[in-house]
């Protein structure tokens, strides 16, 4: 298998070296990319990266996850307008330890694999390593010149607020990374996303100045929405692999929403399905875009690779029941279906207080649906709020016991897509 032909294909390579393909041709070649544990869970915009160390490990090639325990003391100034704020140990050492449980999903860490992944941390060869030790020992290997030509230190130190000497080593220290993995797992390709395409150039100037050797480099666009937005965002924030975090229903529901053209992109990045099946997908998606055949199939496929069978089969259940029937009144749904929609936000509400009869606008700020009247009342005046699949078209309705279901819930739909079960009790 050509991994590089693979991944041009399915648009996830932008700059490469020179000889790097022939060498992943050539023979075994370990590899790794690095993960910043600057929170417990990775998101979708990680996907990327995980994605390429499982098809180079698919290619027979032997892929290192470097989780950053030293580097994200300090912070990658790549991307950034200011300085990000540090991390303490306790913090980073939990939010290691998630993610190093998330990837253990999606790569073989079988150590009978002859290209068996490995989980490192850059903070293991740091932490006994002094200060003094670093800048005459590796240091001297690489110019001021050298670093300030990088165009996120450019940037940085072109803005008002300037660059600290400690994240304008970053890239020092991110190259020394990749020097360590080169002398003691002869690791000779880094991947990652192409903002961090001057960090990783360092690394391999690094290796050839320090240690005499050859080593290569590719990166992956960062991605963007077809309208202009940030990828792996949603109204609630990030998106994100935990499903604590985002669950799986609401991580189903990014993907079947992508408008035509991403989807287009995604189905190629986000899956596995070969080149062939990707065609005739897109081909058939045309002939009848309405019935979103390429969101279906992407939404299944990535929520199938991160949440599993039983992630996929939840998020499915919930969407049916939200959206498949809407023309069925909500009296239809039992109260094991209302109780086990999974992703649905629910809300415990004071039972005497619809007894007696609340204005709609009182319930939706008293619950927190909406956290002031004036932005409840606007989205009912804009048909924006549904209780019980009956948009609510009257600001003064008043929300009493016979409009409960099972006589103690209530479903409300805020816009499209946000959805609350409220339990009165």
């Amino acid at each position: 298998m050509n991994l590089i032909e693979e991944l041009r294909w399915r648009g996830m390579i932008q700059d490469i070296m020179p000889g790097t393909e022939e060498q992943l041709l050539k023979e075994q070649t370990s590899a790794y990319i690095g993960f910043d544990p600057t929170a417990e869970s990775l998101h979708i915009g990680s996907l990327v990266p995980i994605l390429l160390l499982v098809h180079l490990q698919k290619a027979g090639h032997k892929p290192y996850a470097l989780v950053g325990g030293a580097t994200g003391m300090i912070g990658d100034p790549t991307g950034k307008s200011e300085e990000r704020n540090l991390l303490s140990e306790d913090v980073l050492q939990r939010n290691q330890d998630g993610i190093q449980k998330q990837l253990a999903k999606f790569l073989q860490f079988d150590e009978s694999k002859p290209n068996a992944a490995v989980m490192v941390n850059n903070y293991d060869w740091f932490k006994g390593m002094s200060f003094l030790d670093f800048i005459r020992d590796t240091g001297k290997h690489i110019t001021v010149n050298y670093m300030m030509a990088k165009d996120s230190v450019k940037k940085r130190i072109e803005s008002e607020n300037g660059i600290s000497f400690t994240e304008f080593t970053y890239q020092l220290i991110q190259g020394y990374d990749f020097y360590w993995l080169y002398k003691n797992h002869n690791c000779k390709l880094q991947m990652g996303g192409s903002d961090q395409w001057g960090n990783i150039t360092t690394g391999a100037e690094l290796i050839r100045r320090k240690a005499g050797g050859e080593a290569f480099a590719f990166t992956c666009p960062l991605l963007k929405k077809a309208d202009g937005g940030k990828f792996g965002k949603s109204e609630k924030g990030n998106v994100w692999l935990d499903a604590e975090k985002t669950s799986p229903y609401h991580f189903y529901q990014f993907w079947l929403n992508a408008a035509d053209d991403d989807a287009k992109k995604w189905i190629k990045i986000f899956t596995f399905l070969p080149k062939e099946a990707i065609e005739t997908l897109i081909q058939q998606h045309d002939e009848n875009a309405a019935q979103r055949l390429l969101q279906k199939t992407l939404a299944k496929e990535v929520t199938l690779f991160v949440h599993g069978e039983e992630g996929l089969k939840q998020a499915i259940e919930t969407t049916e029941k939200l959206f498949a029937n809407q023309s069925a009144p909500a009296e239809s749904l039992s109260e094991d279906d209302l109780e086990g929609m999974e992703g649905v936000v629910k809300i415990d509400y004071d039972g005497d207080k619809v007894k007696s009869g609340i204005d709609v606008i009182s319930f939706l700020t008293e619950t927190n649906i909406f956290p002031s009247r004036g932005e409840a009342k606007k989205m009912i005046q804009n048909g924006g709020i549904s209780i019980n699949r009956k948009k609510v078209e009257d600001a003064s309705l008043v929300i009493a016991s016979d409009k409960l279901l099972h006589s103690k819930y209530l479903l409300v739909q805020k816009g499209k897509k946000n959805y609350y079960l409220v339990k009165v009790g």
